[in-house]
């Protein structure tokens, strides 16, 4: 396990992006699974700067890992809506390079990225509960693979849900899907970052504390190429 600790949220952007810019540059297809959320935004204007009209980055595709349908609204979930807006619609990534995970389609996630050639790198985030993509504790288990998760399983995974629609019960959903446990950890490499003085706790927990499904990302510890990338903040209970 390998962790970057940057000054602030500026240069935590700027490496996080650069190791995307550094697995893209090969003569090869490069497959990415990539975050939503807030803590990317930063990052991904550096990476429509650093990507866009580049003809040289046509071998690097990109993967959702987890999608929250709206209830009503037909078209793209919360995770893609966001994904777009962030980053494929302004560095103009063609669709055929993009590759929606969906309810529709979950059941044949793992097959289909195994057939592309595997993920080369996965970009995570991670919640002040340990969470990671859809994975919060005890919704899926370390054995899964991308699953359908219903709103029964907890109270947190419901209130989660409606913060995710901004609130509006009329659109919260009674399921997600979400690439978990087993199908993450067949990634080649990776990261993860979080910024701020509210993830520090869970970040020491996560990363040096003992693996259990109470703190999902806790697994995380254990793969060949991990890479964690934070803000002092962020690290502040690493010292």
């Amino acid at each position: 396990m390998k962790i970057i600790i940057e000054e602030n949220y500026e240069k935590m952007s700027r490496v996080a992006a650069n190791i995307l810019l550094g697995k893209m540059y090969q003569n090869k297809r490069v497959n990415l699974a990539i975050t939503a959320g807030s803590t990317p935004v930063k990052m991904y204007e550096y990476l429509v700067a650093d990507t866009k009209n580049k003809p040289y980055f046509d071998n690097v595709h990109y993967y959702n890992f987890d999608e929250i349908p709206f209830k009503q609204k037909q078209g793209y979930g919360v995770t893609m809506t966001n994904l777009n807006t962030l980053f494929f619609q302004p560095a103009e990534i063609p669709e055929s390079h993009i590759h929606p995970l969906d309810e529709n389609n979950y059941q044949s996630q793992d097959k289909r990225v195994e057939q592309d050639g595997g993920l080369d790198l996965i970009l995570l985030g991670i919640g002040t509960d340990g969470h990671y993509c859809g994975n919060l504790p005890g919704t899926t288990k370390f054995e899964n693979l991308t699953s359908y998760v219903g709103e029964d399983a907890t109270e947190h995974m419901k209130d989660i849900l409606l913060s995710e629609v901004g609130g509006d019960e009329n659109e919260r959903p009674d399921f997600y899907v979400t690439m978990v446990p087993k199908s993450v950890m067949q990634a080649k490499e990776i990261v993860l970052f979080a910024t701020g003085r509210k993830k520090a706790i869970i970040i020491k927990r996560a990363f040096f504390g003992p693996v259990t499904n109470e703190i999902p990302a806790s697994l995380l510890q254990t793969h060949p190429n991990v890479t964690i990338v934070l803000d002092q903040e962020a690290a502040s209970k690493l010292y």
